[in-house]
């Protein structure tokens, strides 16, 4: 098992900055695929982007591509989202989630593949 706590949420104008953490306990995080995902009000749960293990292959959403960059430290057991160029539609509930090796499918972005989640952290961004 592995516990998520993200980080860094908050509030900012359009155009803005974020960086949001997720630390993860145990000692096996090395070996999890981890991924972002995001909720806004009234709206499923959508995926933004996941990396692999080692980190050397990532995959965004369409709709952050360019703005947002995920990168890992596995000696830190953390996963980062740095985010910029932040619209209004970004804002949500943004969910770090682990996957470990062998579980589900290959479908990075399906939500249902990742079985731990953190409780999630709020961005909001302001026009």
């Amino acid at each position: 098992q592995v516990q998520l706590v993200e980080s860094g949420g908050g509030l900012v104008q359009a155009g803005g900055s974020l960086s949001l953490s997720c630390a993860a306990s145990g000692r096996t995080f090395s070996t999890y695929m981890m991924g972002w995902f995001r909720q806004a009000p009234g709206k499923e749960r959508e995926f933004v982007v996941a990396i692999s293990q080692s980190g050397g292959s990532t995959n965004y959403a369409d709709s952050v591509k360019g703005r947002f960059t995920i990168s890992r430290d596995n000696a830190k057991n953390t996963v980062y989202l740095e985010m910029n160029s932040l619209k209004p539609e970004d804002t949500a509930f943004y969910y770090c989630a682990a996957r470990p090796p062998g579980y589900g499918s290959s479908r990075y972005w399906d939500r249902r593949d990742y079985p731990y989640w953190g409780q999630g952290t709020q961005v909001t961004v302001s026009s």
